[in-house]
């Protein structure tokens, strides 16, 4: 039997969520400045980033898939798989800053996605276990709260610690190893927390007997995912146009947002390593700011799904998010990516999770961790070709300029937001 939480215990429940996504931040506003740093030149960029993308194909499904047929009564179904994923996150997160070449930084990126991917789908499929029908949409925007507000800490450590944290170690700043270190102790004691003050709802007899028929080996994954997307519902599928789109362009917006801050405002490349780190600092604090409006809203989002359904809200906030990458290359002025940034906040709160709502109630609750799993393909696919195609399309077609970079980005996000329209779902109902 599902629980009737309160909104303070789905709150307990999520705060995991605050840790891995502090380790998403730093992804996002910490890693490509650190290939930066190092040498790397742009249109290596994207091939670097392969790890991320790549080790979520692999492993969320999988995992998703394993925990579907894992009970212990002590240890729990999803529990396991997001804390050896946490103690994973903090190793490599404590590792990185020490990264003294390009392929050691990428080494340890494929680690930390390892881990991350791990805690991730067990985590979504851990909410729709746990809660009803209608408190599920509190409980995934609980989880895009949290995303937003974990990558905010992630984003002002980036933003206030080469204030305070001055000088170099080898390549890279020391502010660098704050950022990491603190990635670190989040990541574990924050998955302690939600485990600690959240029991798992226990299989019904029927769940049971399903895995004692079914049980766990080598190959029941790969079968599970096999079946899985045989019987994928339609909703699943449109929802893959759109984030082909959706999620290719985001790639394109993390990999080049500092260098494009640091040619339209202070004129300069990653080769100036003082104006550059200025840059990088400065988007660090443009993130932060955006993502104060990720978990502003976040929860706002979850009753506009309610009144105008869940694809018309998702709709809505990719525009918003379009605009701002369109606008975004066109900022000299420093202080005005305050402003822009706030379309992208919307639009991030809206990714992370009103689209779970429009396919949650159309898969069979026994199968949450493989479906969620294959939503997470549904998001790698397009960062795989995006981190294999888009270096040759940044050197050939765009100049190496990390301006039309974003630009292309915004062309998108258009275009998955009129990809939304076409997706079929049933309204979301919400407990007031």
């Amino acid at each position: 039997m599902k629980l009737k939480l309160s909104f303070w215990q789905i709150i307990n429940m999520n705060v995991g969520f605050f840790g891995i996504q502090y380790s998403f931040g730093l992804q996002q506003s910490a890693v490509n400045p650190i290939y930066d740093f190092l040498h790397a030149s742009p249109d290596q960029i994207p091939i670097l980033n392969l790890a991320g993308p790549l080790t979520g194909l692999l492993i969320q499904p999988i995992i998703g898939a394993m925990s579907d047929k894992t009970w212990h009564p002590k240890w729990g179904r999803r529990k396991p798989y997001f804390f050896i994923g946490a103690i994973v996150c903090s190793i490599a997160l404590f590792l990185f800053p020490f990264s003294s070449s390009l392929w050691m930084a990428a080494g340890l990126l494929w680690i930390l996605d390892v881990g991350n991917n791990t805690a991730m789908e067990p985590y979504r499929a851990f909410i729709a276990d746990t809660l009803d029908e209608d408190q599920q949409p509190i409980g995934f925007q609980a989880q895009s709260f949290f995303t937003g507000f974990g990558q905010f800490l992630a984003y002002i450590s980036i933003g206030i610690f080469p204030l305070i944290i001055v000088g170099y170690t080898g390549e890279l700043p020391n502010w660098m190893y704050a950022s990491f270190f603190i990635g670190a102790v989040l990541s574990i004691t924050s998955i302690w927390w939600s485990m600690k003050k959240t029991p798992e709802v226990p299989p019904t007899k029927e769940e049971i007997e399903i895995i004692k028929a079914n049980p766990l080996n080598i190959f029941s994954p790969f079968v599970d995912i096999y079946k899985a997307v045989l019987e994928m519902p339609m909703v699943m599928w449109q929802l893959f146009l759109v984030y082909l789109f959706q999620w290719y362009a985001l790639m394109c917006y993390w990999q080049n947002n500092s260098k494009s801050i640091a040619l339209s405002v202070w004129n300069t490349t990653p080769s100036n390593k003082i104006e550059y780190g200025e840059a990088v600092r400065w988007n660090g604090l443009v993130g932060a700011f955006g993502f104060i409006v990720t978990f502003s809203i976040a929860f706002y989002l979850a009753k506009l799904a309610k009144k105008h359904s869940a694809k018309m809200v998702h709709f809505v906030c990719l525009l918003l998010g379009a605009i701002s990458f369109l606008c975004f290359p066109m900022i000299q002025n420093q202080y005005l990516f305050f402003v822009i940034i706030i379309g992208y906040g919307i639009a991030w709160a809206s990714m992370m999770g009103i689209p779970y709502l429009m396919v949650v109630s159309n898969i069979p609750k026994e199968r949450y961790g493989v479906y969620m799993g294959i939503i997470n393909m549904m998001i790698v696919i397009p960062m795989i070709i995006q981190n294999l195609s888009f270096g040759f399309i940044l050197k050939h077609f765009l100049n190496n300029d990390p301006r039309l970079a974003i630009t292309f980005a915004g062309v998108l996000l258009v275009i998955g937001a009129v990809c939304t329209l076409f997706i079929k779902t049933k309204k979301v109902e919400l407990s007031e």
